[in-house]
């Protein structure tokens, strides 16, 4: 009967999917119809209807009229000139994006519609108390847990920035339109919203035309925070304080949050040249900058919203104080006017933008009021670093500025008047001129500190507080908290200006708990005043947003590869004529870092002189010594191998610290950053366990772990490099066993471990369904504490709506609760290792044979694939190789699982599977596999991930690629991965006890047989342009339209790499 309410339940959800599919397909042809004609349109159609027609006679099982009709179809494509490719290529992949967009919303539809949703708080909870969790146990766990997820670069989001936006405006609508209470006309108003959109996106250019610069895709980070995190936070945070309630008795602490966030953007340097310690110190105060923005319009809100009398007498006590500090500040201000010169006075105006003549459209509005109005004469608010602010449009047509390297694509915030309440914010002053004068720079200053205008426009707003015949203490607090944080943000605006800046500390924040402090005076007194319902609305939301996302939003990991590190104390070791540091063993590298990580003196003379690589390193820890541990992270060492590679960066970082704090006379901001080896390759994973039990017995660093890291070791293992090196299968189990060996070694010293997952957005990068892949870890690796990467697209796919990333939230924080309170299986006997590393063998030196010992393969993948010119999409700021080599050793984990994805083939998600779970079953351990899936949680998500790859893989399209873009002489090696891929196909579904592929995900068998009419033809798109292209390879039309397919497809297949 269950089964029965679910299939109806399935099938209704379905019809509005389907419904929403055909409202864009409509809208999206009467676009075309407008924009490229009926001829076309026919010819669209008819394309579409075979491709449907030929899907529908495969499904049916009738594949020799399938080939048919798809030869016709392949037929039809290659007699279509450049410009009809072109189009047709644009058609299909709007389509394909907007049935992306229509299945985003069917899965928040379907989660919103369901009264008890799994995996959310309320489910799990009580799922954990009926399992004999006892309430405080829970209670704890979760206030204790510390989960981090990391925004990172990795260039796989192919859509630029300003379709994303598009599609989320589409998304928006779609969810308007879902309302019940609209009237005809209010639906006919959205049809026409959602038809300005879609027109839109036809006439914009999808492809980016310049590569983006690594503040750039910081920038995208933070747009992320600001459009969707910054609102799905409080939402996500009452989520979990209610189920706790509910279950426990007891809500969630205010200044908890078992979820906190960081990044990588602007923070990754491995391979990746253009990210310099200027840019990591540019991104880093960018995010403050942002953070303060975003602070600054809630407390405008919150300064509206507070506007009672009653108060506990320690709040009305500071209201005074700062009502008296306020009155003297204004006389002595008034004195200080006074005694100024008349030349001093005159010169200041000169600086100063004329007095407004009249006060700002809204001043009669309550802050919080948006103005969206476009004629404005007053200033928006901008990111930092852009141009000269005017304070109307005459001044900013007479003024010109040099652009600051932050001001590539600024955009205003959403509320205009939220730092202008109090009066204009003094514009930004240009940078001066390498000729300019100590003096002009003292002006500079002067101006972008200057308060002239300042109190007299505020008196023209409002009377002074005095006067008041009663006061609103909450608005005193909060309007001074406001005027820190603009005074802090203005302080950070200097520092990415290059000015100078001498502010009181007093007068600024620096910490997070500053900035706590007078929230929560004024939570507690509105919760003393018997005003609980106002203390736990909007303010409990900023109290919270500020415990998530603290001064800087994201926390900023840097990350280097090893031999960088190498190289520097190469260079630093023959400076002071010790030797070669890279020459030494590992003992004696070991016995020289720890000697000068015990010494107090620096190592670094400095005086020393070095080439251009190591000097960057060496400013990169300087940058890292004045941000501190307040703004970054993490340091990552990538390819990690040795201790020393730990050992090399702590004392890199505390020479760094030793110098900075000399100059400074003052130890420098915040703590010593945490040094996380990243263990990639199968080599380095199979001996991290030995690598960490060699740096816990180190007295000096394992004292170090325990005073400046609460006893927390932290360990990094990467999922693209080891499936790249020894393929999927193998690369899960070496990770297994590899986590597995650190947390036993941490355990051994009585040392806390948290793993830091390196996940990538496909199955063969590691990707994967959030809570499979945290349940399926092994026991003991996940005790309420996690950090994972979110790369690319999925940052756009999981976090790009709020609602949707309330869901994810929710998912991280049950998925890490259950590992905790329920750590999942263990191999139920040693048979099943042994039989686990039977199959990794055979599944690695298959997988090995043909990608790095078959001489032929190299050649094969560059013909059947288009990893070639994947290079001109544009889509990251980094190489696509690590070095200038051609071999697919150099070539990074993206690229090679991109090319594959975009022919179908899906080639390293599944190469080497099938043999060696054909050589186990052939051997007589079926059933031993059977037991396996059903019984070892960390199994079955591997055989269900290949699963889940295997049924978007096509072997007809695969052929396709094959038949006309690969040499005669090669096209065997691609015949035989073909059988490789059915008999893969063949022993997934043995040991998995299916039917067919994706049996126990119908939902995602019917998603992806929904894109296939406009997939299937885009693949054969791009066949036929490739093979012009490689005919013709100057022709740059023929290659817009081939990145255009490229768009297409990752659409279609909601991956990239």
């Amino acid at each position: 009967m269950t089964d029965t309410t679910d299939d109806i339940a399935e099938e209704i959800s379905f019809q509005s999917f389907d419904d929403d599919c055909k409202l864009l397909g409509n809208l999206l042809n009467d676009v075309l119809q407008r924009e490229v004609g009926h001829k076309f349109m026919e010819k669209l159609e008819r394309n579409r209807i075979l491709a449907q027609s030929a899907c529908n006679m495969r499904m049916a099982g009738i594949e020799d009229a399938a080939e048919l009709l798809e030869k016709q179809l392949a037929s039809e494509i290659s007699n279509m000139d450049l410009e009809e490719a072109l189009t047709l290529a644009r058609a299909f992949s709007h389509y394909l994006n907007l049935m992306g967009i229509a299945e985003t919303h069917h899965r928040v539809r379907k989660s919103r519609n369901f009264t008890h949703l799994s995996k959310s708080c309320d489910d799990i909870f009580n799922q954990l108390v009926q399992g004999g969790v006892s309430p405080d146990e829970l209670y704890t766990t979760v206030c204790k847990q510390e989960v981090e997820i990391v925004l990172t670069a990795h260039p796989t989001q192919i859509n630029r920035r300003t379709l994303q936006y598009k599609h989320i405006r589409i998304a928006h609508l779609l969810d308007y339109n879902d309302r019940p209470d609209l009237t005809h006309e209010d639906k006919e108003m959205a049809i026409e919203d959602l038809m300005r959109e879609i027109t839109s996106i036809w006439q914009t250019d999808e492809l980016r035309r310049h590569q983006p610069t690594p503040v750039d895709e910081a920038r995208a980070g933070l747009n992320i925070v600001e459009q969707s995190l910054w609102r799905a936070i409080p939402h996500y945070l009452r989520r979990v304080s209610n189920a706790l309630k509910k279950h426990t008795g007891r809500a969630l602490p205010l200044t908890c949050t078992p979820i906190k966030f960081g990044s990588w953007m602007g923070g990754d340097r491995d391979g990746n040249p253009n990210v310099t310690a200027k840019v990591t110190r540019d991104v880093s105060l960018l995010s403050r900058w942002m953070a303060m923005d975003l602070y600054i319009r809630e407390v405008d809100s919150l300064r509206f919203e507070l506007s009672m009398n009653r108060c506990s007498h320690k709040l009305l006590r500071l209201a005074h104080e700062l009502l008296e500090k306020e009155t003297s500040m204004e006389d002595r201000h008034e004195s200080r006017n006074q005694s100024m010169s008349r030349s001093q006075l005159k010169h200041h105006f000169q600086l100063a933008p004329s007095l407004p003549t009249q006060l700002p459209a809204g001043a009669d509005l309550p802050s919080c009021t948006e103005c969206n109005d476009n004629e404005s004469k007053y200033p928006k608010l901008e990111l930092p670093g852009t141009d000269y602010m005017p304070l109307n449009r005459q001044d900013a047509r007479a003024t010109t500025v040099k652009e600051s390297p932050l001001n590539s694509s600024q955009k205003p915030a959403e509320n205009e008047n939220s730092s202008n309440s109090n009066g204009y914010q003094p514009p930004l002053t240009p940078r001066s001129s390498a000729s300019g004068s100590s003096q002009l720079l003292a002006q500079k200053k002067l101006f972008a500190e200057s308060q002239v205008g300042r109190s007299s426009f505020q008196k023209l707003l409002e009377p002074s507080l005095p006067q008041r015949p009663g006061i609103a203490p909450y608005r005193i607090v909060l309007g001074d908290v406001k005027d820190k944080l603009m005074k802090t943000q203005r302080r950070l605006e200097l520092l990415l200006e290059d000015l100078p800046c001498e502010y009181d500390p007093h007068e600024y924040y620096e910490t997070t708990d500053q900035l706590l402090e007078p929230l929560l005076l004024c939570y507690e007194s509105l919760q003393l005043s018997g005003s609980g319902v106002l203390a736990d609305g909007r303010l409990a939301d900023l109290i919270r947003r500020v415990a998530t996302f603290g001064m800087g939003l994201m926390k900023l990991d840097l990350r280097q590869e090893s031999g960088r590190h190498s190289e520097t104390l190469d260079a630093i070791t023959k400076y002071l004529d010790m030797g070669t540091y890279s020459e030494w063993d590992e003992e004696k590298k070991l016995e020289f870092l720890t000697r000068e990580l015990k010494g107090k003196r620096p190592l670094v003379p400095p005086t020393i002189v070095v080439p251009p690589d190591v000097q960057e390193v060496l400013d990169t820890f300087r940058v890292a010594a004045e941000l501190g541990s307040d703004s970054l992270g993490a340091y990552v060492i990538s390819m990690a191998s040795n201790a020393s590679d730990v050992l090399a960066v702590e004392l890199l970082q505390k020479d760094a610290r030793l110098a900075l704090s000399g100059e400074l006379g003052r130890p420098c901001p915040g703590g010593t950053l945490r040094v996380v080896p990243l263990f990639e390759t199968v080599k380095d994973l199979r001996g991290a366990g030995s690598v960490i039990r060699k740096l816990l017995s180190i007295d000096w660093y394992r004292d170090h772990i325990i005073k400046n890291h609460n006893g927390h070791q932290e360990v990094m293992v990467g999922y693209s490099d080891s499936g790249k090196d020894a393929g999927r299968f193998t690369a899960a189990w070496e990770l297994y066993k590899a986590q597995e060996d650190v947390v036993a070694a941490c355990n051994e010293f009585g040392i806390k471990v948290t793993l830091f997952h390196g996940r990538g957005g496909s199955i063969g990068r590691g990707g994967g369904p959030t809570y499979l892949a945290i349940q399926s870890q092994p026991p003991g690796s996940v005790m309420g504490t996690l950090r994972s990467t979110e790369q690319g697209e999925m940052v756009q796919a999981k976090f790009g709506l709020p609602q949707t990333a309330v869901r994810q939230l929710e998912i991280y924080t049950t998925a890490v609760l259950l590992a905790t309170l329920q750590p999942p299986q263990p191999p139920r006997e040693l048979k099943w290792r042994n039989l686990m590393e039977e199959i990794s063998k055979i599944s690695c030196e298959r997988y090995r044979s043909t990608v790095y010992e078959n001489p032929e393969f190299l050649a094969y993948f560059h013909e059947a694939t288009p990893q070639a010119e994947l290079g001109f999409l544009n889509i990251g700021s980094r190489p696509t190789r690590r070095k200038s080599s051609t071999g697919i050793g150099h070539l990074r984990a993206i690229p090679w699982v991109f090319a594959w994805t975009q022919t179908r083939f899906v080639l390293p998600a599944w190469l080497g599977v099938g043999a060696g779970l054909t050589g186990a079953c052939e051997k007589g351990y079926t059933e031993d596999l059977r037991a396996m899936y059903r019984e070892w949680p960390f199994f079955q998500s591997t055989i269900d991930l290949i699963e889940m790859v295997l049924g978007k893989a096509d072997f007809p399209i695969a052929k396709h690629y094959d038949e006309v873009l690969v040499s005669e002489s090669r096209r065997e090696l691609g015949a035989d991965l073909r059988r490789e891929l059915l008999a893969t196909e063949k022993f997934v579904l043995i040991v998995s006890g299916h039917e067919k592929l994706s049996q126990n995900n119908r939902s995602l068998r019917r998603l992806i047989e929904s894109r296939l009419p406009y997939l299937n033809p885009m693949n054969m798109l791009q066949v036929e342009i490739l093979k012009r292209l490689r005919r013709d390879d100057d022709n740059n039309k023929l290659r817009d339209a081939l990145l255009i397919t490229i768009n297409g497809i990752a659409a279609g297949m909601r991956n990239t790499g």
